[in-house]
């Protein structure tokens, strides 16, 4: 009980009781190592498993509770081990061989698992266990590295053991069908699969709607049967028309056939299923009859009038609709606006058919709709408004497909601005049918407020600077009135960020209150820009959510898995595992992972632990690559921001490819920077004498070979990283985030970061080298200090400014200051951890010239240049830093004493509602740049102290 309420010190002290009492009590032992665990202390919390686990316990209670004290400390093999020792001594106990079975699953020992089924099902002959069995022999089959070896081995092993069941008759369930016919998709043998799901097993599919039908059409479209697809879409079309996939399956089909002159056969049947369609007359045919019944139906059904526009194309891209007379595809549609346009669908269904319309007809078939919505004018206002929720709704699609049809884009500035005014009016008109929705519902009108944004959005970008503050001040106050939508918050969350406040953000993210695998598909819009804008805390909080999702999914599929062959879900298995793998390279979780651990350095290393030791804790090696670069994944949700732009305008196949290209190069050098920091400690310990023959084993000077190479792939990196660049690709405002990559070269902290570390090359070779005849080394060292202080000054020169600054009384924002900042405070960690490198290589040497003077009794010797170089940078890194810290103390003071609200706002048209929001967005960004001047400020102090601290 106390370690189920989380009071793991109690659990520990009264096991301890019992323990005293009885001293070979296992399950207190074990429960007092699960109490151990959860207080931290892994060490004697293992030690005490051990212990029991040596004695191969078989008693229930241990074996359960060592299996959950394994599974925290994230070591399910242990729990093989486990059950392995038990069915050894009770060999018939069918729970323990079903746990064995469930151990194996869990760290997906296939072959093992194969032969724990058939042991169980020796023991007890029950179905569901030799199907686990046969199972397995598919997952080995699935992971085989060698396709030959799964189609000649495997996979005919597993269709042996089920044809055994089926000659014997002993298949009983669906998941045994599934199985089987799972096997024959997968051995090709489609003709064999159709026979199953058509014969007598088929019957016993029936938990899914049309189950049985589904995998049939699936093996007619492998065996290329078209008659046979024709006929059972056509079959299944008279029993539900609105059913769209048999649709486009009739329609493939008869085209198919139309291609091939197919032609029914004289005496027989048309075909297994049926009638077959193999003319373009016969489709149109069947089309209005759908439909003629659709009109006698009691509902109405979408599916024929968009058939007969997916017809219409159809035929348009083969060349042949005119002598179909199947009616002018912008008439279709007029007709099913008047029918469905009160639909939220209606928007939807009609944009895929909208290239249907020639561009000179646009304008006129958006009056034409506007034409059919019943709008009154009031004595107060002079736009019409809709009276009800269904006008209203057709009014909302019509301003959709407009803004889709470009109409909006073709304004010029002021006719947007009249726009967004009606659009705004509109709006707040449609709030008044959403009093009585519940917080978490939508208003009605939203998608007004939406639109009238992507118009300011328009006009920011053609370099109109209020636009922004406008489309933040819209958002806010649709936020206001729905707190729940998504869309709202989605874009203030990228607007935000774009001027460069990252603190409203973090509180609009978490309340999106993103599930599970959002984490990985949204969690970019966070993690790109929390550090990035200097919001350290909040930076590590998003990391932290992000990989601990990660690391639990690992844990969790195993459940799955074993819950799937619980219940006999044996199709969902191979998904489960395709989820987990495309979860574990997933490029998002190899950037947060990366920039987590070079986030930690910067707040850690050399300020409360050395850099030896942080790096220990994250057991990171140089060597070490653990990015699966050939098989990263993009799964970012990149449409998950609303559009109702045209396609030239909208994001594209192409940018989608770009953007992980970029990704994936930005990717590559941050984590060799980071691999290149991590090598930092391996070099500073005592070098061999220069002659002795171990220096090239695994000594230091093979690391110094690592830290060469990784500094050639960093140029490497770079140089294609500069490359793409060159392309100068511009996303569309709503695509894609650009990565950090350009603001890094431009501002010279790539330059800087490289230089340091060749830095540490050259400081390398001084200390194998020895002081004596090494003029030429402590030259070359010299001046790459020099030139470091050169970069990094030239680097805070582009960091000076305003961030906020006010001309005319408008607002801009310069967040590029802020990201060049915080690549300041990075490059500034960087070279004094490989100061501190310097340092450990020239303090012995002075302290061994110190000892010479002192036996020669002279005052003379000459000191070594270096000494001097390295204590001038010093001192220079010393004061440039306290010139940033003194310039970002000047930019708190200009921050706290802007009073934004007196700004007189240039656009007096703001309503007094709209004021208030307005102020509220300006307040937000202010206290956000305030707040990341604060939280670089005081990292930089920190830095501030570690220089005074390096001292030879």
């Amino acid at each position: 009980d106390y370690l189920d309420n989380g009071n793991n010190k109690m659990a520990i002290q009264q096991a301890d009781k019992l323990l005293k009492k009885h001293k070979d009590l296992h399950c207190a032992k074990v429960l007092k190592a699960i109490g151990l665990q959860r207080t931290g202390k892994q060490d004697e919390a293992y030690a005490l498993a051990q212990e029991v686990a040596a004695l191969e316990p078989t008693d229930d209670n241990s074996l359960q509770a060592l299996t959950i004290l394994y599974r925290e400390m994230h070591r399910p093999e242990l729990v093989t081990k486990l059950y392995e020792a038990a069915v050894k001594k009770v060999p018939n106990s069918e729970e323990y061989h079903s746990h064995l079975f469930m151990a194996y699953a869990r760290v997906g020992e296939y072959k093992k698992m194969q032969q724990a089924g058939m042991a169980l099902y020796k023991i007890v002959p029950k179905n569901p266990y030799y199907f686990w069995s046969v199972m397995s022999l598919i997952m080995q089959s699935i992971s085989a590295q060698d396709e030959n070896l799964s189609k000649t081995m495997f996979l005919p092993l597993a269709e042996r053991m089920v044809e055994k069941m089926v000659k014997e008759d002993k298949i009983e369930a669906e998941a045994e069908v599934e199985l089987y016919y799972m096997i024959l998709e997968r051995l090709e043998k489609y003709k064999e699969a159709l026979d199953v799901v058509r014969g007598k097993l088929g019957e016993k599919l029936t938990s899914e709607l049309q189950s049985r039908e589904n995998k049939c059409m699936a093996m007619y479209k492998k065996l290329c049967r078209w008659p046979e697809c024709n006929a059972l879409s056509r079959r299944l079309l008279v029993k539900n028309s609105d059913d769209w996939q048999f649709y486009i399956t009739y329609f493939d089909s008869v085209f198919q056939l139309i291609d091939q002159s197919w032609t029914p056969p004289p005496e027989e049947e048309h075909s297994l299923e049926g009638e077959v369609h193999y003319s373009i007359e016969q489709a149109v045919k069947f089309i209005e009859e759908r439909i003629t019944e659709e009109s006698k139906s009691s509902r109405p059904l979408r599916g024929p009038y968009l058939a007969k526009l997916e017809l219409i194309r159809r035929l348009r891209c083969r060349g042949c609709n005119d002598e179909y007379k199947l009616g002018d595809p912008e008439e279709l549609m007029f007709q099913y606006f008047k029918k469905f346009g009160d639909k939220p669908c209606c928007f939807t269904d009609l944009k895929v058919f909208v290239d249907l319309l020639p561009c000179s007809q646009y304008t006129k078939f958006i009056s034409q709709l506007l034409e059919v919505i019943p709008l009154s004018a009031t004595a107060e206002c002079a736009i019409a408004l809709p009276a009800d929720i269904k006008a209203l709704q057709q009014h909302l699609c019509v301003v959709q497909l407009s803004r889709l049809l470009g109409i909006y884009h073709a304004m010029d500035k002021k006719q947007k601005l009249i726009v967004v005014r009606e659009l705004m009016l509109r709006y707040r008109h449609g709030l008044e049918f959403g009093k009585s929705c519940l917080k978490t519902e939508l208003q009605f009108s939203d998608y007004y407020c939406l639109l009238a944004v992507h118009l300011l959005l328009d006009l920011w970008l053609e370099g109109e600077e209020t636009a922004v503050w406008q489309c933040l001040t819209l958002l806010e106050e649709g936020l206001s009135h729905s707190p729940s939508n998504a869309q709202f918050k989605l874009l203030l969350i990228r607007i935000y960020c774009r001027l460069g406040a990252f603190e409203p953000v973090a509180e609009l993210y978490s309340s999106l209150d993103a599930k599970h695998i959002q984490h990985d598909t949204i969690g970019y819009l966070l993690t790109r820009y929390a550090e990035a804008l200097g919001h350290y805390a909040a930076a590590s909080q998003s990391c932290n959510f992000a990989l601990r999702f990660f690391h639990s999914n690992q844990k969790d599929t195993s459940e799955y898995i074993i819950q799937a062959y619980k219940y006999g879900a044996f199709e969902k298995i191979p998904e489960f595992i395709a989820f987990r793998n495309r979860l574990n390279s997933s490029l998002h979780f190899a950037q947060v992972r990366t920039e987590r651990m070079l986030l930690d350095l910067l707040l850690e290393a050399n300020i409360s632990t050395s850099l030896e030791e942080s790096i220990k804790s994250m057991s990171l090696s140089p060597e070490e690559d653990d990015i699966p670069w050939k098989d990263l994944r993009d799964n970012r949700d990149l449409t998950v921001l609303f559009n109702w732009d045209p396609k030239d305008r909208d994001i594209s196949e192409e940018h989608k490819k770009l953007s992980l290209e970029e990704e994936t190069m930005w990717l590559r050098i941050r984590s060799l920077t980071l691999r290149l920091v991590s090598g930092l400690p391996t070099l500073s310990h005592t070098i061999q004498p220069k002659n002795s023959e171990k220096t090239a084993e695994n000594g230091v000077s093979s690391k110094i070979d690592t830290i060469r190479s990784l500094l050639q792939q960093l140029e490497a990196a770079v140089d294609s990283g500069k490359k793409f660049l060159e392309q100068k690709i511009q996303y569309p405002v709503l695509g894609p985030p650009p990565t950090r990559m350009a603001g890094f070269f431009s501002n010279g902290s790539c330059q800087c970061q490289t230089s340091l570390f060749y830095l540490v090359s050259d400081v390398y070779e001084l200390d194998t080298n020895g002081l004596e005849d090494s003029a030429e080394i402590q030259e070359r060292i010299g001046n790459s200090f020099k030139s470091v202080v050169e970069r990094l000054t030239d680097l805070f020169n582009k960091c000076k400014g305003d961030l906020i600054e006010v001309r005319d009384g408008t607002l801009k924002t310069h967040p590029n200051l802020l990201e060049n900042l915080v690549f300041f405070v990075e490059t500034i960690s960087i070279a004094l951890w490989v100061s501190s490198y310097c340092d450990s290589v020239l303090r012995p040497f002075k302290s061994n010239l110190q000892k010479k003077k002192k036996k020669k009794k002279e005052s003379t010797v000459a000191m070594p240049p270096v000494f001097t170089h390295y204590l001038d940078y010093v001192a220079e890194l010393q004061t440039l830093t306290s010139n940033v810290i003194d310039h970002i103390k000047g930019l708190e003071i200009i921050l706290s004493a802007l009073k934004l609200e007196e700004l007189s706002l240039k656009d007096t048209l703001l309503l007094q509602e709209e004021k208030k929001f307005t102020k509220a967005v300006q307040g937000k960004v202010q206290s956000s740049y305030h707040h990341s001047v604060q939280e670089i400020g005081e990292l930089l102090k920190k830095r501030l102290d570690t220089i005074k601290k390096l001292k030879i």
